[in-house]
């Protein structure tokens, strides 16, 4: 059976006037007029058809129907302050759900995790993969990191890094029996092939001939693609975030200093309904702040 209660805005005046016996400081209180703060008790007492103040020259007084009512709304005002500040406090830490792709997952963020974690203890990031774009109100994910433009309707987008992509390879190959000293050497080397990137760019950049440059083992998990080339299975055109460590390590190195700019970048991204909780502003603040590669500038 449904409840006949009267508006919230209704019993909070009600409850600062009588808490008060003042309209004048119940209307200081709200941050209204002391004329709203009357007309509000006089809609409720219409309501309940009876009186609840006695209006005396200079004086407020509860009548009997408002001392029985006034505890009670006091009480229950103050049980509902609670149990929001007790949601609240939740929001600010509790499970994060995230999802993202798997290369950007293991290459990259996954790394830099338990950072965040000795920064926010109390917030639980539970950490999921997909090759597809996630319904993020759907599916109840808090964020995702992206791979693109930087547009997803009902979402906000900040952006995170900006790529560029250059041949990356074992130290090994270096080594062999087949010279790899300039970019037309690649025509004799096996072409690692990371699905959405595309070797014919890089060879126009270069200006260089390749007949074949689609030939290759093919990988469309560009994590996969990378222990390829640490394993010096051949050459991959590699994501600059997702090769940086591999690089630094000395497990890859960039036989040419000939670069690429990605045209797309990478974003954390969540609904816009959610992007002022304090959990979701948190990460976003400090996963911004480890970028490892060139920020793109806030649009």
């Amino acid at each position: 059976m449904p409840r006949l209660l009267p508006p919230l805005k209704q019993l909070r005046t009600f409850e600062a006037a009588a808490r008060h016996l003042s309209f004048t400081r119940a209307a200081e209180e709200l941050g209204v007029t002391q004329a709203a703060v009357s007309h509000q008790i006089k809609t409720l007492e219409d309501q309940l058809g009876l009186p609840l103040f006695r209006r005396l020259k200079k004086t407020l007084l509860l009548t009997d129907a408002g001392q029985t009512l006034f505890p009670a709304v006091s009480a229950a005002l103050d049980d509902l302050a609670d149990a929001l500040e007790h949601v609240r406090a939740q929001d600010a830490g509790g499970v994060l759900n995230i999802t993202t792709l798997p290369s950007i997952a293991t290459k990259w963020l996954v790394p830099k995790l338990g950072r965040f974690r000795r920064r926010h203890p109390d917030i639980d990031v539970r950490l999921s993969t997909d090759y597809e774009i996630v319904d993020l109100e759907r599916t109840g994910y808090d964020l995702a990191i992206r791979y693109g433009k930087g547009e997803w309707p009902g979402c906000v987008a900040w952006p995170l890094l900006q790529e560029e992509m250059s041949p990356v390879c074992s130290p090994s190959l270096l080594e062999g029996d087949i010279p790899l000293d300039k970019p037309e050497d690649l025509a004799r080397h096996t072409l690692l092939q990371d699905a959405g990137i595309d070797w014919r760019l890089w060879f126009e950049a270069a200006d260089v001939r390749c007949d074949h440059p689609e030939r290759g083992p093919w990988f469309l998990d560009s994590g996969l693609a990378v222990q390829a080339a640490v394993e010096g299975q051949g050459v991959l055109l590699g994501r600059s975030t997702l090769v940086a460590d591999d690089l630094a390590s000395g497990r890859l190195v960039k036989p040419f200093d000939i670069s690429l700019p990605a045209e797309y970048a990478y974003y954390v991204v969540c609904p816009r309904a959610r992007a002022d909780r304090p959990k979701i502003k948190a990460f976003v603040e400090w996963i911004r702040g480890e970028v490892a590669g060139p920020a793109i500038a806030a649009p």
